[in-house]
């Protein structure tokens, strides 16, 4: 389904985000959480995508499990890093035979533990990519008239790599007319940091759906987990000194990182926000316990899920 028709009405969207498992272990654990979430109807889940070819034939297959063997809507990653044209439109193809409606454009991490030079990839930066998805769609390759559904990234507080606040939504605001469609954001803590956001997108004339990125702290190791790989991520102090209260324990850490969350996203509900889109580390706990706080029915009935 093409995100225009995802994002219509004015109801927020809820939706998902799952890594492909390098592990037989951790695609049971994933396949569980699949199942679980499945009941939920959420308007669409995301699949990431590995840097410099980590994961990326994994990437594909998972998306391709979920869009024919459940009810779920998957949008893929697609990034930059260590690509060429012919590589990028040979995914293109593939993923439009499937009747992927969708796909979220992003720049990419450069691949860890190994020598990377950018200067040799075809697309320098997200709105390369934004573009050539773009040419894609006007070929007619894709069943669907109007092509693929482009998202790309947003950052409330702030790209890491662009200092300047003003150049950083010059970029946004590019990539938007190159054809992006709708936005989702780096995860956050601090609605305000959104809310600021997505006016400052107004004021450059950004007008397409925003959608918040939310992910629970269910324990201290993926707290840090998540300071190393959101670079520049802010934690409120409320935040911190609910966690020092815990003394390590974990069942309780879980709890304030839910419940944090959930007052996040009962907030941002308040403001009329677009989406959110949970970052699940592939599991399922803590999105099931945050999205049943928030009082949302379910779209519609759900079939037994068959992962």
């Amino acid at each position: 389904m093409h995100i225009t028709d995802i994002m219509q009405g004015d109801s927020p969207t809820f939706s998902f985000e799952f890594f492909p498992p390098k592990t037989p272990e951790a695609a049971e654990i994933l396949y569980q959480t699949i199942r679980d979430l499945e009941s939920y109807m959420p308007h669409f889940v995301s699949v990431t995508y590995g840097a410099g070819g980590s994961t990326r034939d994994l990437t594909h297959d998972l998306v391709e499990r979920i869009q024919t063997t459940t009810k779920l809507d998957p949008i893929p990653h697609l990034t930059c890093v260590c690509h060429q044209e012919d590589e990028i439109e040979s995914i293109l193809i593939r993923y439009a035979k499937t009747c992927i409606g969708n796909i979220l454009a992003l720049g990419g991490d450069p691949p860890r533990g190994c020598r990377y030079d950018k200067s040799g990839d075809a697309f320098q930066h997200a709105i390369d990519l934004v573009k050539f998805i773009r040419r894609f769609n006007e070929s007619g390759a894709h069943p669907d008239r109007r092509g693929f559904g482009i998202g790309v990234a947003g950052f409330p507080e702030g790209h890491p790599a662009t200092p300047n606040r003003l150049v950083e939504m010059d970029h946004l605001k590019a990539k938007v007319d190159a054809g992006a469609d709708y936005i989702v954001t780096q995860l956050f803590f601090d609605n305000r940091d959104f809310l600021d956001f997505r006016e400052r997108c107004a004021l450059a004339e950004i007008h397409i759906p925003i959608i918040a990125g939310i992910m629970p702290i269910t324990s201290m190791s993926g707290f840090k987990r998540i300071a190393e790989l959101a670079g520049g991520t802010r934690f409120p102090a409320k935040l911190l000194r609910a966690l020092q209260r815990c003394e390590n324990n974990s069942e309780m850490v879980s709890r304030v990182g839910v419940h944090f969350a959930s007052e996040q996203c009962h907030d941002l509900l308040d403001s009329n926000v677009a989406g959110i889109h949970f970052y699940t580390l592939n599991r399922s706990d803590a999105t099931r316990i945050i999205f049943d706080s928030l009082g949302i029915p379910r779209r519609r009935k759900a079939q037994a899920p068959s992962v």
